[in-house]
């Protein structure tokens, strides 16, 4: 039987090398670095605090105006400034845990290469030593010359 030699999975290394893609990978260039610094100060909970207070400040001239006026605040002033800042901190903790979430599949995934790759060569030293074994059985089967 012709011997094959284990030729470890290349993307062991390339994922060594390289590791999980994060959301923080994706901040590309000053565009995006502005973006992020105008998205990790806007998207604070402080922040929603203090959009909320200014808000406020104008409730009682928005009530004054009567309803279209008071709908037109919540919808426009209320919502839009202190609900922003709310969603942006909720997309910045779904981000973590998909940040997380990729981490450990990427880590999962690692292991399996690698105890596929182990598996791969446990198969080769069975074959090997199975070769072994039938080599020795036949020569004691053989008729004496």
């Amino acid at each position: 039987m012709k011997e094959v030699e284990h030729i470890p999975n290349p993307r062991i290394k390339e994922r060594e090398k390289i590791g999980p893609h994060l959301t923080k990978h994706e901040q590309v260039g000053l565009n995006g670095r502005i973006a992020l610094i105008i998205t990790n100060s806007v998207g604070t909970m402080w922040c929603a605090y203090v959009f909320a207070v200014i808000a406020l400040i104008s409730l009682p001239a928005a009530i004054q105006g009567g309803v279209a006026t008071l709908i037109a605040w919540i919808a426009q002033t209320f919502l839009q400034l202190v609900l922003l800042s709310v969603i942006m901190v909720g997309q910045k903790v779904s981000a973590a845990a998909s940040d997380k979430q990729a981490l450990q599949t990427y880590r999962d995934a690692e292991a399996l290469l690698k105890i596929q790759d182990e598996v791969h060569r446990l198969i080769k030293i069975n074959n090997d030593l199975t070769e072994e074994i039938h080599r020795a059985v036949a020569i004691k089967g053989a008729p004496a010359a």
